[in-house]
């Protein structure tokens, strides 16, 4: 079975009957603000934004990324950032691993550079940790996704997002170095590939 025969089989099991009605309102504004974009035929710029850009902020964006080339919606760009600068959390990288992502470190040094392929044809999704405003990332017409509360409490702007939209996530560190961390990451990516999921099933 090839890696993304893998990936495929496990988007294929996720059950988007298991969102709760309280966090569909909260993704309602995502799916408004892609399918608008869509609508305009635009091109569609997602940020996600963390406090330290190294786990919620990096699944998020992969995932999505990989959800829109499942749906095949076109133009959709998916980014990261942090209120500052730490290196993406290497359980992360196993995580994905773990799901079928082929997952390349491209540097090795303190914020090391990942390379995450999700399909053979498409291009990776590079991945390190950086500030919001790190010049890997949109400028303008974007929107910014806060995925952790304190960005979201400690960000209430977000120089050049059109959109803000905050969809909170727990922070899977908090089991770090227990014997529960390696389910803990396995379950936080399980609800962001199952929240993304929901989103981009729902356009039209």
């Amino acid at each position: 079975m090839s890696h993304y025969a893998v990936l495929n089989d496990f988007i294929s099991n996720l059950d988007a009957q298991t969102i709760s009605k309280d966090r569909e309102q909260i993704l309602a504004p995502l799916v408004e603000y892609i399918q608008e974009k869509m609508d305009k035929k635009d091109s569609i710029r997602l940020n996600f934004i963390c406090t330290h850009n190294s786990r919620r902020s990096h699944l998020s964006q992969i995932w999505a990324q990989t959800m829109a080339h499942y749906f095949d919606i076109k133009n959709v760009s998916c980014y990261s950032g942090g209120t500052e600068a730490t290196a993406l959390f290497p359980m992360v990288a196993s995580t994905l691993a773990n799901t079928g992502f082929e997952v390349n470190m491209l540097s090795d040094d303190k914020n090391p550079v990942y390379g995450i392929k999700f399909s053979e044809n498409e291009h990776p999704v590079i991945c390190f940790s950086k500030r919001m405003d790190d010049d890997f990332n949109p400028k303008s017409d974007f929107a910014a996704i806060m995925t952790c509360s304190q960005a979201d409490e400690g960000c209430p702007f977000v120089p050049g997002a059109e959109k803000r939209i905050p969809i909170t996530y727990e922070d899977p560190k908090a089991f770090d170095n227990s014997p529960l961390q390696a389910e803990k990451y396995s379950e936080r990516s399980q609800q962001i590939a199952t929240e993304m999921f929901y989103v981009f099933s729902q356009l039209k």
